[in-house]
């Protein structure tokens, strides 16, 4: 059948042999992955898709690798059975969970501690970005739990950043470092993952005497001071970059592999995104320390050797295991 025939399926039909359960595993584990609707054992339905054709004939591939068989064809159902097909791939249940984990987030922040709230938050984020990724026929429930999770993180920073900085428009200015030593900065106090990592960064690799400046009113700042992640900063969020990858990108210093790695790490803690295998020690060392530091400028000096380890390990290539 023709490609561009009126709403064609996909149906994957196989069979295993008895002996080979962990290639059945790995078979309904590939499939489950990518969205499809079991008919019955070993028969698969999913809605044509270019990505999902080659996908499945890669599970059909292996199943016969296995001994099994397998058949991928391409089908049109008869008049009235489109509807009936595309119910089978409602996710509207599964949507309606995330809005429920997302309200409950909302309800409990104020008394979670802020690592386990922003780590709920970013499963909150992942798990819809998954679903998303096999809602091949959305409807309101997606936009309905896009919006909950949307809350939920308003309440999480309310509770915890009450002014952290939405992404501005515009381009990042290349600048002379030369021009930014012996400066002082300023942000907000209270350090988390963004400001720490970004603090870390101007010592080590724009303002070596760096003085800093910790906001407990952001009214407060000093005129002369170099504002960073905040709103109204010099350097703070810019588009979907949070003001780590801001100053790397202001500064030249995007071509290091240890910063681009510690880039990837504060930006998941920070923002969400493409889970980072650090992250969970990090935010936990992070929070540990913020209990234990009497104020930001000895959490800093004890975050220090920390990043400068994640830093010189991304550097020489040793994470990712």
């Amino acid at each position: 059948m023709s490609s561009t025939a009126p709403h064609p399926w996909l149906l994957l039909i196989t069979s295993l042999p008895g002996d080979v359960g962990s290639a059945r595993v790995r078979l309904w584990r590939g499939v489950k992955g990518l969205g499809a609707a079991v008919l019955r054992d070993g028969v698969y339905l999913l809605p044509w898709r270019e990505p999902l054709q080659a996908a499945l004939a890669e599970q059909a591939a292996a199943t016969r690798d296995q001994g099994g068989t397998a058949y991928l064809l391409e089908l049109a159902p008869r008049d009235g059975m489109e509807e009936e097909l595309r119910g089978l791939f409602d996710r509207g249940g599964d949507y309606g969970k995330l809005t429920a984990a997302a309200v409950a987030l909302q309800r409990e922040a104020d008394g979670q501690s802020e690592a386990a709230a922003r780590r709920r938050l970013r499963k909150l984020r992942r798990d819809h970005a998954a679903l998303v990724a096999i809602d091949y026929f959305p409807g309101a429930g997606q936009a309905t739990a896009a919006r909950a999770i949307e809350v939920a993180e308003v309440a999480v920073n309310r509770r915890f950043s009450p002014d952290e900085p939405a992404g501005a428009a515009g381009t990042i200015e290349h600048l002379d470092p030369a021009a930014f030593r012996g400066r002082t900065w300023a942000t907000r106090a209270r350090l988390w993952v963004d400001r720490v990592a970004s603090a870390w960064l101007i010592q080590r690799f724009i303002d070596p005497q760096a003085r800093f400046v910790w906001l407990a009113d952001l009214a407060t700042r000093a005129p002369e001071g170099v504002g960073f992640d905040f709103d109204g900063a010099a350097f703070t969020h810019v588009g979907e970059r949070v003001t780590f990858e801001v100053l790397m990108a202001s500064f030249g210093l995007e071509g290091d592999p240890g910063l681009a790695r510690l880039a990837e790490l504060v930006h998941y803690l920070d923002a969400g995104g493409l889970p980072v295998a650090e992250a969970a020690g990090f935010e936990a060392i992070l929070a540990g320390y913020r209990q234990r530091c009497p104020d930001d400028d000895h959490l800093l000096a004890a975050m220090g050797p920390v990043l400068d380890a994640l830093y010189t390990t991304g550097r020489n290539g040793l994470t990712h295991s």
